[in-house]
């Protein structure tokens, strides 16, 4: 299958991260990837959610929404129903599992940091966008805590991002755009973690089965995009902060 742009089935489209993209977030991240765009920010709460009271952990979250000119036509703006679509809460439950992943909730203390990713615009792979991105929003909000020594230690333990992969037209291809997923045989969400080690692994056959051993190819492919994005993710955040993984 001939890709946009001639890209090669392993090849991720262009990443751009530019931390501090907002001046009132605790941390922020503009996150370009191809023509997607998400806006991440983080906000840190000196409190914890009811389950979370007097455990001494602390609590890491996100919130996710598509703008309503994020596509092609018009949607309507999320959370006039009173709350967020049915996808929507499930791709922010994803970030949080993702941040909390390689976040100590014990060293945090009793603070609860809220990551919210908007999507400016979508052309696939908004969610690998949203938690490539929500990291580097989380590492910049949780700094400025180490250097007013509220925390002895940046309270992460590692590097999460994700990669959005599938097989369309009978070949696998590693960062899908809408086209491309929208074609797609089998969908698949990989979150990984810089340490080579998997967070979550959401794969689904579109209207179709498909055989066991695309498994361990779709996670080789993926390992190859995820390696990247480690990399851009140290670029965007050594010059704000140390980096202890």
């Amino acid at each position: 299958m001939r890709r946009s742009g001639g890209r090669a089935a392993d090849a991720l489209r262009p990443v751009r991260l530019e931390p501090g993209y907002l001046d009132f977030a605790d941390g922020s991240a503009l996150v370009t990837w191809g023509r997607t765009r998400v806006l991440c920010a983080a906000s840190v709460v000196h409190q914890v959610p009811p389950f979370k009271q007097y455990t001494g952990e602390g609590w890491v979250t996100a919130e996710y929404a598509m703008l309503p000119r994020a596509t092609a036509s018009r949607q309507p703006r999320e959370g006039l129903a009173g709350r967020p679509r049915g996808r929507s809460q499930e791709i922010q439950r994803l970030i949080g599992r993702a941040l909390r992943a390689v976040c100590d909730l014990k060293a945090l203390g009793e603070r609860t940091v809220i990551v919210d990713c908007d999507v400016l615009q979508a052309d696939g792979g908004t969610r690998a966008a949203a938690i490539t991105g929500a990291f580097v929003a989380l590492a910049l909000a949780l700094e400025p805590l180490r250097r007013r020594e509220e925390l002895e230690a940046l309270p992460l333990t590692g590097q999460v991002a994700a990669v959005s992969l599938g097989r369309v037209g009978g070949a696998l291809l590693l960062d899908l755009d809408y086209e491309e997923d929208s074609q797609a045989e089998v969908d698949a969400t990989v979150v990984g973690t810089a340490r080579g080690e998997l967070v979550e692994v959401h794969v689904a056959g579109e209207g179709r089965t498909f055989p066991p051993e695309v498994l361990p190819e779709l996670l080789t492919l993926a390992a190859r995009g995820l390696e990247p994005l480690f990399r851009l993710q140290v670029e965007a955040l050594a010059p704000w902060l140390p980096l202890p993984w």
